[in-house]
């Protein structure tokens, strides 16, 4: 079973969101988008007091490309994101490997999917390593 990267950020909620953006793009990834859900639950639902929560959308085009070339059934998990929310008075941010979750779920098999998934490992490593 997969399971999620937590840590706890250092920086306010707005710098960690920043940083994040910048780390992802100096590892060559694309930013797609960065979204403030809980704008959206304040807005739709009329909740005033939701705690903030971006969630942060990227792709990096050579890793999509391997993962799409073993199984095109694996762009239902695109793209890659990054979670930064408040809880019990703590900026955190949350990650889960997209990549090792196609094999987990069987839309491709693990052994064409490895190289990928230690590819995407290492850059991820890298981002989280500084923040």
């Amino acid at each position: 079973m997969v399971e999620p990267i937590i840590k706890i950020s250092g920086s306010n909620f707005d710098e960690t969101v920043t940083l994040i953006e910048e780390l992802l793009e100096i590892e060559g990834f694309v930013l797609m988008a960065s979204k403030n859900i809980d704008e959206v639950i304040k807005a739709k639902l009329g909740i005033e007091n939701y705690s903030r929560y971006t969630i942060i959308l990227a792709c990096r085009p050579e890793l999509a490309k391997g993962a799409l070339d073993v199984s095109k059934m694996s762009g239902l998990l695109f793209p890659c994101s990054f979670v930064v929310y408040e809880d019990e008075e703590k900026i955190k941010i949350g990650h889960i490997s997209i990549m090792k979750i196609i094999p987990d779920i069987g839309l491709a098999p693990y052994e064409k999917m490895e190289p990928v998934i230690k590819e995407t490992g290492e850059y991820i490593r890298r981002i989280w390593e500084k923040l």
